[in-house]
């Protein structure tokens, strides 16, 4: 079982990004999946979540109205498009799958297994 997370890179304040986050020897729609970021010097925070069997999504504050998640079940990938890129958005990004409940789903320990991590970095 394995998830692995890419699309990160170098973009421009006001640019956007999308990342991926494909399963292997697991079926993605079966589980919540959710992306966290981890910027430098700061603890990983959760930034987006997806309800395993649906297109139910749930957003952090910093990233509402910015950012999307999304699932491509034909190609078990959850993606994250991110838009209107700000500095503040620098960070590791990584992907991971579990059933937590709608309150504990910035809770690392209700997930099974992480990517490992893309990073983003949003600089002039």
């Amino acid at each position: 079982v394995q998830l692995q997370a890419s699309g990160g890179g170098c973009v421009q304040p006001g640019g956007a990004l999308r990342l991926s986050c494909t399963g292997s020897g697991v079926t993605l729609r079966d589980y919540t999946i959710s992306w966290f970021r981890q910027s430098p010097g700061q603890e990983r925070e959760w930034v987006a979540a997806i309800r395993q069997g649906g297109s139910v999504t749930y957003y952090s504050d910093p990233i509402k109205g910015r950012f999307t998640i999304s699932r491509d079940n034909a190609k078990n990938t959850v993606y994250l498009q991110m838009n209107s890129l700000k500095p503040e958005d620098t960070g590791i990004y990584y992907c991971a799958r579990g059933r937590p409940i709608v309150s504990a789903l910035s809770n690392e320990e209700m997930y099974y297994s992480w990517g490992q991590g893309t990073l983003v970095t949003v600089s002039r």
